[in-house]
C-alpha cells in the first residue's frame, strides 16, 4: 500500500501554514487536498485498493485543527468514500499542549484517548456497526496500551 498524507509546505514552514479559514475549514480542505493526491496517484498507474489516506495530524495543523479533524471524523469518513484511513496522533503535540505533558514519551494515555475518540467519532453516531469505523489503521508508539483501549472501546460498543 501507499500512504498519502495531507500537510501543507515543507517541515521547516508547515506549522505557518495552519489557517483554513479562506479555504472552508481544516476538515474540507483536507478531504480536497487527499481527493486531489488520490486522483495523480491513480493517473499514474497506483491502483485505488492500494491507497490508505492520512489526514496528517499534527502536520500543518494548530490545536484547533487537529481537534476539528478528530471530532468530525465521520464527515471525513463520508467525504472520503472507502479509502482506509490511517490516524497518527501517537504523542503528538497537541496532546500535550491539552494534558501539560512536556515530554512525548509520557503522552501514550492521551494517545489512546485520541485513538479511541476517532473510532467512536468515526461511525457517524452509528453505535451498532463497528464496520462504519472512521479510522481503519492506527499508527502508534504504545501498541500494547492503544490495543488495551481499543478492545475496551470495542467491547462496550458490541454490549447489549
Amino acid at each position: 500500500p501507499i500512504i498519502l498524507m495531507h500537510m501543507r509546505g515543507i517541515p521547516q514552514s508547515m506549522q505557518s501554514l495552519t489557517n483554513y479559514d479562506n479555504e472552508g475549514g481544516v476538515v474540507d480542505s483536507v478531504v480536497a487536498g487527499l481527493l486531489e493526491r488520490t486522483r495523480a496517484a491513480e493517473e499514474v498507474g497506483i491502483p485505488r485498493w492500494m491507497i490508505v489516506l492520512d489526514p496528517g495530524i499534527g502536520f500543518a495543523k494548530d490545536l484547533e485543527g487537529n481537534l476539528s479533524l478528530l471530532k468530525h471524523y465521520s464527515k471525513m469518513r463520508r467525504k472520503l468514500g472507502d479509502f482506509p484511513l490511517l490516524l497518527g496522533t501517537s504523542r503528538k503535540g497537541f496532546i500535550g499542549t491539552i494534558s501539560g505533558e512536556s515530554e512525548a514519551e509520557e503522552r501514550d494515555f492521551g494517545t489512546a484517548g485520541s485513538c479511541v475518540a476517532a473510532l467512536c467519532l468515526g461511525n457517524g453516531g452509528d453505535d451498532n456497526n463497528m464496520a462504519t469505523l472512521g479510522c481503519n489503521i492506527l499508527r502508534v508508539h504504545n501498541v500494547k496500551g492503544c490495543k488495551q483501549a481499543a478492545a475496551l472501546m470495542d467491547a462496550i460498543v458490541r454490549a447489549r
